[in-house]
């Protein structure tokens, strides 16, 4: 039992020295969901501007995810949340952005 107990924690070491600083903590679809809560409403009704609340969960969401694997997982969290919200155009959330400045 004690080399096993050894054997794991040489194992979660060299994990942790293999990778690359920075690309250990990958964001989590929770953390995408909440960034991206408020726009839900603009995206649905396709009418005037994007609460300031959907705009800071975007600029939050830029700030968390640096690394591609970050960027990565995030876009695969937007496209299965997406998939619950069929009323949504692909042009009315490439939009976002551009009105969040």
């Amino acid at each position: 039992m004690k080399g096993l107990v050894i054997s794991v924690i040489v194992v979660v070491t060299m994990v942790q020295f293999m990778a690359e600083p920075g690309e250990t903590a990958v964001v989590s679809c929770d953390e995408v969901d909440e960034c991206l809560v408020y726009c839900v409403p603009y995206l649905t009704s396709r009418t005037g501007y994007p609460l300031a609340l959907c705009c800071g969960g975007l600029a939050k969401l830029e700030k968390i995810t640096v690394t591609t694997a970050e960027k990565q997982t995030a876009c695969s969290c937007i496209k299965q949340a997406a998939a619950g919200f069929p009323s949504i155009k692909e042009d009315v959330a490439s939009s976002i952005p551009n009105k969040c400045n």
